[in-house]
């Protein structure tokens, strides 16, 4: 492995076989394949200062480990990728769990046995906790839509509850919309979880923490001789795709190109610039052991921020007198901005316009498009990897 800021003088891109757009995890992914498996010489060029896409983290002046593009919290029900990524670290047995502060009281979210009881008082939660146990069975999440449609007021109450208080003034902030622009069927989805199982990933097996950040995970995950990073290189410098070739630093280019940015950037937006929700992140160190009692706090009746990470509370990191928290302000992403593109706005304009910048490269036998931003659909950590990893196993198959 080597990682260098910027590219050396005279870069031939034909002295490697693929050339991976992007040094976050389906980048990160799909170059380890193809060197291990293919024998590929790979080089992935990154327009960051940093590897790991927004999974980076770092120490701040305080020495505290903290998530710089917001908390990463690593879960998944996939054999297949916790296999590999087991293989570049060890885990901690951190088990998230999430509050909402609902007009100052802190309740479990997904809202639960002990939210009941907290929203409606000892005697009235218990006895709705135990209708919904008789309606639906213990430990099973619920929607609330499916609530409502027992026609039952006690239950429509708790819907209403959870719509109110849990769903609506956080969505409005996280969207940037009205209540009546927020899709019912997405409001239907919000679940509630009938058991006392108060993590917010119950069904999960495999989740925690890499045991060393996840920054040295994507190190070991590029620690390979076939393997060269290049940081501080924005690829369309270098990189164009029309309907029928790909050119790279000047000349027709016949390797494998694994693309991972915004589809949109790569042709100039010609076409419009697809819409995103960014993050303001503000980060703040604060001269005491701990701020709050679980990782992640959301806010979701009160404040500007939808929520604040507690650093700590996940990394399990020993620092006494000094814990570093951040909050998060939502907003419309400003394309050339400098801001993070983060949540991909998934609205019918949308997707045919990502559409029409897909149908572009369709032709392209050896382009190829994997991750939250190429894909323009929202990924947890784990369905990125199972993406790339399924995009590799294709361009393996195809050139063994």
């Amino acid at each position: 492995m080597s990682i260098t800021n910027g590219l050396p003088a005279g870069f031939n891109p034909d002295n490697y076989r693929a050339i991976v757009v992007g040094a976050g995890y389906a980048g990160a992914v799909c170059a380890r394949r193809l060197a291990e498996a293919c024998g590929y010489k790979v080089a992935v060029l990154e327009r960051r200062n940093h590897i790991a896409g927004n999974a980076y983290d770092r120490l701040d002046d305080a020495g505290i480990l903290v998530h710089q593009y917001g908390p990463h919290i690593y879960h998944t029900s996939s054999e297949r990728v916790h296999t590999f990524l087991s293989r570049f670290t060890d885990w901690t047995d951190y088990q998230h769990k999430v509050l909402a502060n609902v007009h100052g009281t802190l309740m479990p979210v997904p809202f639960n046995h002990r939210s009941l009881k907290l929203a409606f008082g000892e005697e009235k939660g218990e006895r709705l906790y135990q209708k919904l146990v008789a309606t639906f069975g213990e430990n099973k999440k619920v929607p609330i839509m499916e609530l409502r449609e027992k026609n039952d007021p006690e239950l429509t109450e708790v819907a209403d509850y959870v719509y109110e208080n849990v769903f609506l003034h956080y969505t409005m902030k996280q969207w940037g919309k009205t209540p009546d622009q927020i899709d019912p069927s997405i409001t239907g989805r919000v679940p509630i979880f009938v058991g006392d199982d108060d993590r917010y990933f119950p069904t999960a097996p495999h989740q925690g923490m890499p045991a060393e950040g996840y920054t040295k995970l994507f190190e070991h995950l590029f620690d390979h001789d076939l393997i060269q990073v290049f940081l501080d290189v924005d690829a369309r410098d270098i990189l164009s795709v029309s309907d029928t070739r790909i050119v790279v630093a000047g000349k027709p280019y016949g390797g494998e190109v694994i693309y991972t940015g915004p589809l949109d950037e790569l042709f100039g937006m010609d076409l419009g610039a697809l819409p995103y929700r960014t993050l303001d992140m503000h980060f703040e160190t604060l001269n005491q052991d701990k701020f709050q009692p679980v990782g992640t706090v959301n806010y979701t009746t009160s404040e500007d921020f939808t929520r604040i990470t507690e650093f700590k509370n996940m990394t399990g990191q020993v620092m006494p007198g000094k814990t570093t928290i951040m909050k998060e302000y939502p907003g419309p992403y400003v394309p050339g901005s400098g801001q993070t593109p983060y949540y991909a706005i998934l609205e019918d304009k949308n997707l045919e316009l990502y559409r029409a910048y897909r149908k572009r490269v369709e032709a392209l036998l050896n382009f190829h498009v994997v991750g939250r931003l190429a894909e323009y659909r929202y990924y947890d950590m784990d369905g990125v990897v199972a993406s790339a990893l399924k995009l590799s196993d294709d361009i393996i198959k195809a050139n063994r």
